[in-house]
């Protein structure tokens, strides 16, 4: 055996380093389905960390259509959409996430993809290469997701592409930068909601400068999909938007509750995008039983089920905006099911994730690159699944811990 090498050194390294400024992560195992009860490490917790917001992943209907789509299709697809990976079942299932927006966006048509980072890769990618190489210019919001931001880094080395970052918040800097654009491609990208702290982007008014500066709007709804609007249609539905210069790309394996993402968008994009979209291009199809359960999980979403789950999942919101105050943390305000809480440190939200664990709940410590530096926090998410008093027990226990905290910091 041979002795020790420079990329081994390098990794153990890196990872000392990590260690030392709190930032490695560390996998935790579970061992039961997907919901608020979760078996983590043999042990017993509360879930209130995961993103499946209508707590859909474990529906015994979307189990039995899992079933039901293996013993119909199998359990592979086989090949590529373009080759022979194509199903009755994903067909079945773009015509109906494309009917999810067709008020919204004109001669709607949704490709889909095996995950969401596939799916923005593919967007932004292939969007890019309507143009010529340097003639394209494109504008991230900061606090987009990685996949957003990787999409674009991607896009502007293989196009020389310029790149401008903006403030959601604040889109003076925006409309600036567009007014002295000649690109003749423009495209501007935000999330739907923002992932870290649960803010819906102001998607209308972003529209309306798209419209006056004749740009393409991307959204990534992953966290609004299923969520927002009346039928759970999305941040689309929600704001009343309708254009056909909106690329929209929505996830599912969230609120949905089981795998994958798609991009809707008017027919001619997304023929391009089957054509000049390498993610989609060259990766197997996901597994035919997948589009099956999802159009059972479109079903619950947008039927009786599905507007009584998010009348819960809004009133647990709304419970936790009037009943839940801190001392020293700050509460993000979200009307979304992310309800961010900022620490600061690592050390301490780490030390409240700890605490946590202890008291029985599973709510993990996200600190940088996830979020910038100095804002470390704790991600409460809440799903359909949790009742009032597992709220009210949250609370009462968040309110112990932070007195915990802040006496263990004040001590030292």
């Amino acid at each position: 055996m041979s002795g020790p090498f420079k990329a081994l050194e390098l990794a153990q390294e890196g990872i000392a380093d990590l260690d030392v400024q709190l930032l490695r992560r560390k996998l935790r195992v579970t061992q039961s389905p997907c919901d608020t009860n979760a078996t983590v490490e043999n042990r017993q917790l509360k879930a209130f960390c995961s993103n499946d917001y209508l707590g859909l992943a474990n529906h015994p209907n979307l189990v039995n259509a899992l079933a039901e789509g293996a013993k119909n299709y199998g359990v592979g697809s086989g090949a590529s959409h373009l080759i022979s990976g194509h199903s009755a079942a994903h067909e079945l299932l773009e015509k109906k996430l494309a009917s999810f927006q067709e008020q919204h966006i004109q001669n709607a048509r949704a490709l889909f993809f095996s995950t969401g980072y596939l799916a923005n890769q593919a967007a932004i990618t292939g969007l890019a290469r309507l143009t010529e190489r340097g003639d394209l210019s494109i504008y991230s919001a900061k606090l987009n997701h990685a996949s957003l931001i990787d999409g674009v880094r991607l896009a502007a080395a293989q196009m020389n592409a310029t790149v401008n970052l903006f403030d959601h918040a604040q889109l003076t800097s925006l409309t600036d930068a567009l007014k002295k654009d000649t690109k003749s491609l423009k495209l501007i990208v935000t999330d739907g909601v923002f992932s870290m702290d649960g803010d819906v982007a102001p998607v209308k008014e972003l529209l309306q400068i798209a419209e006056q500066y004749d740009a393409l709007l991307l959204v990534d709804d992953a966290h609004g999909f299923g969520v927002l609007g009346k039928q759970g249609h999305g941040i689309l539905e929600q704001g009343g938007i309708q254009s056909h210069r909106i690329i929209y790309i929505g996830t599912l394996g969230k609120a949905a509750g089981v795998s994958g993402a798609f991009i809707c968008a008017q027919d001619s994009f997304i023929e391009w995008l089957i054509q000049k979209g390498r993610p989609y291009i060259y990766s197997t199809a996901t597994p035919p039983a997948i589009a099956h359960t999802l159009l059972k999980s479109l079903e619950i979403i947008e039927g009786n089920e599905g507007v009584k789950r998010r009348s819960h999942l809004n009133h647990l919101i709304q419970i936790w905006q009037d009943e839940m105050h801190f001392i020293n943390w700050e509460k993000v305000s979200s009307c979304t099911p992310i309800q961010p809480v900022i620490l600061g440190s690592n050390a301490n939200a780490l030390m409240a994730a700890k605490l946590l664990d202890e008291a029985g709940y599973w709510i993990p410590a996200i600190r940088p690159p996830t979020v910038p530096l100095g804002s470390a926090r704790l991600r409460i998410t809440f799903s359909a699944n949790h009742s009032v008093d597992d709220l009210h027990k949250l609370i009462t226990t968040l309110k112990k811990i932070e007195q915990e905290v802040n006496q263990k910091v004040n001590h030292e």
